[in-house]
């Protein structure tokens, strides 16, 4: 028998991969429709939703969607019915169905749609094209020494630490703090009114500045002082865990007409426009799912051979100025397999839930 839920548990799981606040500030991530407290049997994960969808839950007894594309983007001031996006909240409110957004905190998440596309489209060596911008931040604490170890490890396991590839990264240099607790104090080391040293050790993490809330709850709770000296700075370094788009290199350079003709097969694309074929083979490929014109000119930064998205503009090919040619897949071909992503990602810990991947297809745009 499949295990119930609360819509909570779901999506709070989602967030603590791509916390609502990585999302881009136009966007409108997170539940939409629906009591977080509800209990939930089945979830449907889709691209959009729409009507359709909404139906397509009802049907099968989906308490819960999860799409990529959130039907609310701006705000509703009236719920009558005359827009697709009123009917589709109206519809889901009437039949208890929550509606749950991962938009584009799912698209700077380093594993989420980009790392999906990439892996669809054979790359190796994949990295953040357009690494996130002031989104790091150093935590300092001191301790006493032997207590580094319990504090560092608590730190760590909330988030601190991580530099690309590299987990529980720190720095450490011994000293000795001072301090002299007043009347009122209760201190873990020394003695009211009087002045003490302690051997301590001065730890230095990087920390993703929507993990430092869990990082310090962490530092505090495993902390043996009752006030904790800590520092936090500001970085202006990038954050290469985090941001939009995403580079990589296929493992032998293929034909360009060849690899035009692997990506329309793997994306089902009714057709792809792009600017005309500068080289004969294609090795480094620049990407980024759903409407990513912004990413050219840092595609073009990169080196990049080709530059794969969606939503292109007429006047924006114009851009390429014969350094890079430019693939317009179409924006749902591109993201079409982040309900798989999804899929993936929830399985893992929810092993005995029923998660369904929507069979609508949402695609606005046909092709003759």
């Amino acid at each position: 028998m499949n295990q119930k839920y609360t819509v909570k548990e779901i999506t709070s799981y989602l967030e603590q991969l791509a916390p609502l606040s990585s999302q881009e500030s136009y966007d409108n991530s997170g539940l939409i429709v629906g009591d977080p407290r509800s209990e939930v049997s089945k979830a449907l994960l889709s691209l959009d939703c729409t009507e359709e969808v909404i139906d397509e839950a009802i049907e099968m007894g989906a308490e819960l969607i999860i799409a990529h594309h959130p039907i609310v983007f701006s705000g509703i001031k009236k719920l009558n019915g005359k827009s697709y996006v009123e009917r589709t909240v109206i519809k889901a409110i009437k039949n208890d169905v929550a509606i749950y957004a991962i938009h584009t905190n799912l698209d700077n998440y380093r594993h989420g749609v980009n790392a999906e596309i990439g892996q669809r489209l054979g790359l190796e060596n994949l990295q953040i094209l357009s690494p996130a911008k002031q989104a790091l931040k150093k935590l300092i604490v001191f301790c006493p020494k032997e207590n580094t170890k319990e504090v560092s490890q608590a730190m760590f396991d909330a988030g601190a630490g991580n530099l690309g590839d590299y987990d529980e990264c720190s720095f450490e240099t011994e000293g000795k703090g001072g301090f002299k607790p007043n009347e009122n104090a209760n201190p873990a080391i020394g003695k009211n009114g009087e002045r003490e040293l302690v051997e301590e050790d001065k730890i230095e993490v990087i920390v993703s500045s929507h993990k430092l809330g869990n990082v310090l709850s962490a530092m505090h709770n495993s902390h043996p002082y009752e006030e904790v000296a800590h520092d936090i700075i500001s970085l202006d370094n990038l954050n290469h865990c985090e941001g939009a788009g995403m580079i990589g290199r296929l493992p032998e350079p293929i034909s360009s007409q060849d690899y035009l003709q692997k990506i329309k097969t793997e994306f089902n694309c009714g057709t792809i426009r792009h600017t005309k074929i500068l080289i004969d083979k294609i090795e480094t490929v620049a990407f980024c799912g759903g409407a990513g014109s912004f990413l050219l000119q840092k595609a073009k930064a990169k080196k990049a051979d080709i530059y794969i998205t969606g939503d292109f503009k007429y006047h924006e090919f114009f851009d390429a100025e014969n350094d890079i040619m430019i693939a317009d897949i179409g924006h749902y071909e591109s993201e079409q397999f982040t309900p798989n992503l999804l899929l993936g990602i929830l399985k893992k810990n929810f092993i005995n839930f029923a998660f369904h991947l929507s069979k609508v297809n949402t695609n606005p745009i046909n092709y003759f």
